[in-house]
C-alpha cells in the first residue's frame, strides 16, 4: 500500500470499541482525488487503510468459519487479522447519496471504474483518465475495496489484500494444477503467480492427463525436482503445452483463509455502523445503505458470502442490503476450506477439479443429486437478512461456469424458482468481460467477441440501487429456460451449418466430488485427487440461425448483428489440446460482405436500426438514455471494422 509520507496525511490509529469484531483502522493515506476536483457531488477523498480485526471463535456469527477455533489466539481469547481498504468517498458527507457501492477484489484488484465509468483500468486510480466519466462520483457513491484474499502475487503492493494468521502443527494435503500455454521446464505449485503453500520434505506424486476426465500417467520421481524454495517443481525434459500436469503434496501451516469472510462482513457493518467517539478520522463516510458488486471470482466470493451466512454480522444486522455477483455461474469460491486456494477458479479445461463447482447451486432450496437432504445458497439466513439480490451471467458462463445449474434442478429436467429477492439477467452474445473491437489473442483460434457490455451494467446498477434504496422494483429476471426450450443438451444445439466453426465438444462440467469424510463438514480436504461420485447435467443455450443465444437480453450490436456472438472460443494448436474451450473470450464470427449488403442497404439504415434497439432496451430498463450515444458510436466503429476488412 503507498503510504503518504507527509505527517499531516499519516493519522495515527483510530480505536473503537467494536469488541469481537473491527477494532480499529489504520489511515496510511488521506488525500484528495484529482486535486480536489468538483464532482457532481463534490470533491472526493482518497483513504488508504489497514482494518484490524478480532474474532471469538465461539460467537454463533462466527461458526461456519473453517478453522477459526484452531487459529491463535490472544489473550483475550480473541484470533486477531488485518485486511486492506481503500476507500473514495465524498469529501463533504452531506453530498453523498448515502450508499456504499463495495467490489469486491479480483485478485487484489479493482474494476469497479473500469466496468462503471468507462475508465482505463488502474490498481491505484490517480489520472482523470482512471475515473473515466466519473458516473460513480457524480452519483455520490462511497466506493469501497476490501481485501479478503490471502494469496494474491506479491512484489505488488498496491493489490489488496488479506493479512490472516498461520496455523502452527497442522498439516494437510495440497494439489497444484498446471497447464501451460508453452513448453517451460517449471511448473509453480500456486495457480499463476500466486502465492503458493510450500511443500514438506515428503513423498509428493506428479502426474499428467490430457482431459479433465482423462487417465493420469505418474512421472517417475527421477525425472523432477523441487526448487530451492519448494514452491515449484523443474523438470528439464519439459512440460509440455496443452496438457494437465497435476501434483499432489503435503504442506504445513495453513492460513486461516476463511477469515476473508469475515473481514468484509466486518468492514461493512463498522462503516455503515460507525461507533461513537471518533472511530473514523472525519469526515466519515455517510453510509445508509451497502450494495456488493463482485466480477468472476468476486462474484463467486458473493454466492459463498450469501452460503455461509455471512451477511448478517455479530449483533444480527443485516450487512449488505443489496448483492450483485457477476459472471461467477454456479460456482462458489475456493476459502473456506483448510489450505483454501482462493484463486483456483474452474474452468472448462483447467482448475475444473477443485471445490468451486459444488452443489448448491440455486439460491432457493433443492434436493441433491442422491436425494440425500436439500439445499440452497440461502438456507443460512434469516429473511431479514437476505439483500435484494442481482445475479448476471452471458453465453461464456453457461459454456465455461455451469450457469444453467443456477436455475435449475440437479437432474436437469425442470426450471428452478428463483428467490423472490433475487433477479437473474443472461446477456446472450456475450464473453466473460466487455469487448471493443473483434481483436485476435494468439492463444486462441478466432477474433475476440466485440460486445461492450458496459452501458448495460450501467443500467442495472441504477437499477439495483433504485430497488434498494427506494423501493422500485427491477425488471423481471431474463434467462434461457428449459419450459421454453431455450436450454438444451450440447447435441440439440441448432448451430448454422454455414458457421465457419464448429461447437466445442468439451463445455465446463460441474461433478459431485469427494474430498474426504471431513470435508463438508469441516472444509477439510484429505482426498486428493477427489473422486467423483456424479456428474451434473450441462445445459446450455439454444441458438438462433444466426447462431446467437436465445432467452437473454441482447445489446443492440448483437440484436441487429453484423456476424455471430459467440460465449466461446477454442485454444490455438500453438498452445496445444486445440479441440478445448480457453481463454475469457468468446467469438466473433463476422457475416461475409454480400450478407450485410443483404440485410442492411447502408452503415445509415444499420445505425437506425441500432437506435431502434437502443430505444426499446431504454424501456426496458436494460440502457440508460444517457448512454445512448455511447452504444452508437461502438455500433458505428464495430461497422467501419467489418466491412473495411
Amino acid at each position: 500500500m503507498k503510504r503518504l509520507l507527509r505527517a499531516a496525511l499519516l493519522p495515527a490509529l483510530f480505536a473503537s470499541l467494536l469488541g469481537a469484531r473491527a477494532v480499529r483502522i489504520e489511515v496510511l493515506e488521506r488525500s484528495p482525488v484529482l486535486n480536489g476536483r468538483a464532482f457532481a457531488a463534490g470533491p472526493y477523498e482518497r483513504v488508504l487503510a489497514r482494518v484490524h480485526f478480532q474474532l471469538d471463535p465461539k460467537h454463533a456469527a462466527n461458526r461456519s468459519l473453517a478453522d477459526l477455533p484452531l487459529a491463535p489466539r490472544s489473550s483475550a481469547g480473541m484470533v486477531e487479522f488485518s485486511a486492506d481498504l481503500y476507500l473514495l468517498q465524498p469529501s463533504d458527507p452531506r453530498r453523498s447519496n448515502g450508499t456504499l457501492l463495495v467490489e469486491i477484489p479480483n485478485r487484489g484488484g479493482k474494476g469497479l471504474l473500469n466496468r462503471f465509468c468507462y475508465a482505463r483500468g488502474s490498481l491505484d486510480p490517480r489520472t482523470p483518465e482512471e475515473f473515466g466519466d466519473s458516473w460513480l462520483l457524480d452519483s455520490g457513491f462511497t466506493l469501497a475495496w476490501i481485501g479478503w484474499q490471502w494469496d494474491v502475487p506479491e512484489g505488488e503492493p498496491r493489490l489488496l489484500r488479506l493479512h490472516t494468521p498461520t496455523i502452527a502443527g497442522i498439516e494437510g494435503v495440497v494439489r497444484a494444477e498446471f497447464l501451460p500455454p508453452a513448453k517451460t521446464t517449471r511448473m509453480p505449485l500456486a495457480d499463476r503467480n500466486h502465492i503458493a503453500y510450500p511443500a514438506l520434505e515428503k513423498p509428493a506424486t506428479l502426474a499428467v492427463r490430457d482431459s479433465v476426465l482423462g487417465r493420469r500417467r505418474k512421472i517417475p520421481a527421477s525425472q523432477w525436482r523441487f526448487d530451492p524454495s519448494r514452491t515449484a517443481i523443474e523438470m528439464p525434459s519439459g512440460f509440455e503445452p496443452g496438457r494437465l500436469y497435476e501434483l499432489v503434496y503435503r504442506a504445513s501451516g495453513p492460513r486461516l483463509s476463511s477469515a476473508g469472510l469475515a473481514a468484509v462482513r466486518d468492514t461493512v457493518a463498522f462503516l455503515k455502523h460507525p461507533p461513537a467517539g471518533g472511530a473514523f478520522p472525519a469526515p466519515a463516510p455517510r453510509i445508509e445503505r451497502a450494495l456488493a458488486f463482485g466480477i468472476s471470482q468476486s462474484g463467486r466470493f458473493l454466492r459463498s458470502f450469501l452460503y455461509t451466512g455471512m451477511n448478517e454480522d455479530e449483533p444480527a444486522r443485516i450487512v449488505f442490503d443489496g448483492l450483485w455477483a457477476d459472471v461467477a455461474g454456479a460456482g462458489r469460491v475456493f476459502l473456506n476450506h483448510r489450505f483454501a486456494q482462493p484463486s483456483r477458479d474452474g474452468w472448462a479445461f483447467w482448475n475444473t477439479l477443485y471445490p468451486t463447482d459444488l452443489f448448491p447451486f440455486t439460491d432457493t432450496p433443492q434436493p441433491a443429486w442422491n436425494a440425500q437432504g436439500a439445499d440452497g445458497l440461502l438456507l443460512r439466513l434469516r429473511p431479514q437478512a437476505i439483500p435484494k439480490i442481482f445475479l448476471t451471467n452471458g453465453s461464456w458462463e453457461y459454456w465455461n461456469r455451469c450457469a444453467a445449474l443456477v436455475h435449475t434442478d440437479v437432474s436437469g429436467t425442470v426450471d428452478a424458482p428463483l428467490h423472490i429477492n433475487t433477479r437473474l439477467y443472461v446477456l446472450s452474445g456475450s464473453q466473460h468481460g466487455p469487448g471493443r473491437l473483434p481483436s485476435q489473442n494468439p492463444e486462441l483460434q478466432y477474433p475476440a467477441n466485440p460486445n461492450d457490455t458496459r452501458p448495460y451494467y450501467r443500467a442495472l446498477l441504477a437499477a439495483l440501487h433504485d430497488w434498494v434504496k427506494d423501493g422500485r422494483r427491477p425488471p423481471e429476471s431474463r434467462f434461457p429456460s428449459i419450459s421454453d426450450e431455450q436450454l438444451v443438451p450440447r447435441d440439440k444445439i441448432h448451430w448454422p451449418r454455414s458457421a465457419s466453426a464448429s461447437l466445442p465438444k468439451y463445455p465446463r462440467q460441474a461433478f459431485d466430488l469427494d474430498f474426504g469424510e471431513n470435508f463438508a463438514t469441516a472444509g477439510i480436504i484429505t482426498v486428493e485427487p477427489p473422486r467423483i461420485r456424479a456428474r451434473f447435467p450441462v445445459l446450455l443455450p439454444q441458438v438462433d440461425s444466426d447462431g446467437i443465444d436465445l432467452g437473454g437480453i441482447r445489446m443492440p450490436v448483437v440484436a441487429v448483428p453484423l456476424g455471430a456472438f459467440t460465449g466461446w472460443n477454442l485454444r490455438h494448436p500453438r498452445t496445444g489440446a486445440p479441440q478445448q474451450i480457453g481463454g475469457a473470450a468468446g467469438s466473433f464470427f463476422a457475416f461475409d460482405a454480400s450478407e450485410i449488403a443483404r440485410r442492411y442497404p447502408n452503415k445509415e439504415e444499420y445505425l437506425r436500426r441500432i437506435g431502434e434497439a437502443a430505444a426499446d432496451l431504454v424501456k426496458q430498463r436494460f440502457l440508460l438514455e444517457a448512454d445512448r450515444g455511447r452504444v452508437l458510436n461502438h455500433a458505428g466503429e464495430l461497422w467501419d471494422f467489418v466491412t473495411k476488412r
